[in-house]
């Protein structure tokens, strides 16, 4: 028998018929990759769920699409590892994360059910997501090796817009939005180490809000789309200590590097997108 296979997860309603049993070996690869991603995604705001990918699908076998309320959970179970750190250093106060949370709340119910009854396929977003991430990555990276370059500053009225739409891409494909929203914020000029607490803020209560949704809309859904809840707890698990653990470091890393670091996430996750889209 294989080392996945499937079992009774729930009841008997469209959407949610059936998840996946995961073997100890493969939660434990779980726990630890996802520790190691979280200790390098969080200093520069980025929830880790998007480097999750390939892993969910190609090491722990998450079928599509389960994997996007997967990475939801993921968010919910990890995001307060690194919240308590910044909360402890009084970083979460201020008006940024309020701000962002009121674009990716509503975003993310937007994109759950656009994911499940307008884009069943993933393809043609993930080649528009990877020139988007290029360009995000590329023009961080400039401004950071170019400091005087001139800088666009965002308006208010423009964080909560971009809030919405990266709240949106969310909601379709299972990220906190940190990976977007990261370069964008920072990109114009405001301050890593503000972006960065703000940015994971927004992070665990959109994905409740988005895992949320997708469980109302496995209601009315043919076809699973439910999380595969050994995997999101061995994940979770692990990026709750490895987020605790990077959002601690965060302090001692230059900034030039998290700026360095930040575009060449970006970039590497275009790759990804490009890579999975062949």
């Amino acid at each position: 028998m294989s080392s996945t296979s499937l079992e009774r997860c729930g009841p008997r309603y469209p959407g949610t018929r059936y998840g996946l049993r995961v073997d100890a070996a493969q939660l434990l690869s779980g726990f630890a990759l996802a520790l190691v991603i979280a200790v390098v995604t969080t200093p520069v705001g980025v929830s880790g769920a998007v480097f999750l990918l390939p892993v969910q699908l190609s090491v722990l076998q998450v079928p599509n699409p389960s994997v996007t309320p997967t990475n939801l959970m993921y968010n919910v179970i990890s995001g307060p590892g690194a919240l308590l750190r910044y909360r402890s250093s009084g970083s979460l106060s201020g008006p940024l994360t309020r701000r962002l949370l009121v674009g990716t709340v509503p975003g993310v119910m937007v994109g759950a059910v656009i994911r499940v009854h307008l884009l069943p396929g993933q393809r043609p977003f993930r080649i528009v997501a990877a020139a988007v991430l290029f360009a995000i990555g590329i023009w961080l990276i400039h401004r950071t090796r170019s400091p005087r370059a001139a800088v666009a500053a965002l308006s208010d009225r423009r964080v909560t817009v971009l809030a919405l739409a990266v709240g949106i891409v969310g909601g379709i494909y299972g990220i906190g939005g940190g990976s977007i929203l990261g370069p964008v914020l920072v990109g114009s000029g405001m301050s890593v180490l503000a972006v960065a607490p703000a940015a994971l803020a927004s992070t665990p209560a959109t994905s409740a809000v988005g895992a949320a949704t997708y469980a109302v809309l496995a209601w009315t859904t043919p076809g699973s789309i439910a999380p595969v809840w050994s995997v999101a707890l061995a994940c979770g698990a692990g990026g709750l200590i490895g987020g605790y653990l990077g959002a601690r470091v965060q302090s001692r890393v230059p900034e030039t590097w998290l700026r360095l670091l930040l575009g060449g996430l970006a970039i590497a996750i275009g790759g990804l997108y490009v890579v999975q889209s062949l």
